[in-house]
């Protein structure tokens, strides 16, 4: 993936109000109760209506980072709330106030399942938000740039690119207060990392609190307002 496709103002840094933000504080975790920490005192605030950048080389941990933020994984030590509220382990990546977008889009959908189903796959997940609401399906793929005869293909009927823009229209149609970039662009060729870049800006611009995860420092400079390091959030990652 060429990291020098993206073009997108970084936005002027506000004031974080009072109790907002999806936290971690001094997290640490592992995987199976015995099994060597990953992460041991990390700290992180990701702020709502911004693009937060994390960087750090692959196997450093930035994946179990954003598996505990988004409850996907529990923290061994430590706490992870969103706007103050404390966020819940589940097993889905949607439903929760928190949606991830994963590096491999084949690999977060059902190869069963049509785009159009995908998209709606969070309206099925009782006591969530798309739950509750109606769906103008219409729209949200015209925001994301899907056509209609798009939707009733497989996962391998449709591009890498086609598949993640589905992917993100799962994650319009959750309606998340942050959302959890891991890796999302790096499977992708230039131009279709571009798009989802946009697309996720928009998100931002919207009010959702972003967290970027790449290994590729260029990209993630030109895209996020803030950059920072996993080996700078106190703690370690091990």
């Amino acid at each position: 993936m060429t990291s020098t496709a993206v073009q997108v103002a970084p936005q002027p840094v506000g004031q974080l109000p009072e109790g907002r933000g999806l936290r971690a504080e001094k997290v640490s975790a592992r995987y199976g109760r015995r099994g060597p920490l990953v992460l041991d005192g990390v700290s992180v605030t990701v702020p709502p209506g911004r693009i937060t950048g994390l960087r750090g080389p692959s196997g450093t941990g930035k994946s179990t980072l954003a598996r505990v933020l988004s409850g996907l994984l529990a923290p061994c030590s430590g706490e992870v709330t969103a706007d103050g509220a404390p966020v819940a382990t589940r097993r889905g990546a949607m439903g929760g106030r928190t949606a991830m977008l994963f590096q491999s889009p084949r690999r977060s959908c059902s190869p069963y399942a049509t785009l159009r189903r995908t998209i709606l796959e969070p309206t099925t997940i009782r006591g969530s938000r798309a739950a509750q609401n109606q769906v103008d399906l219409e729209s949200v793929c015209h925001r994301v740039g899907l056509t209609d005869d798009l939707l009733d293909r497989l996962p391998t009927q449709v591009s890498l690119g086609q598949l993640q823009r589905a992917c993100l229209a799962r994650v319009i149609v959750s309606r998340p207060d942050y959302l959890i970039c891991d890796e999302a662009t790096a499977m992708l060729d230039a131009a279709s990392a571009a798009s989802v870049a946009h697309l996720v800006r928009g998100l931002a611009e919207d009010g959702v609190g972003v967290l970027a995860i790449s290994h590729d420092a260029p990209f993630l400079e030109a895209w996020a307002d803030e950059v920072c390091d996993l080996s700078d959030l106190g703690g370690s990652a091990v």
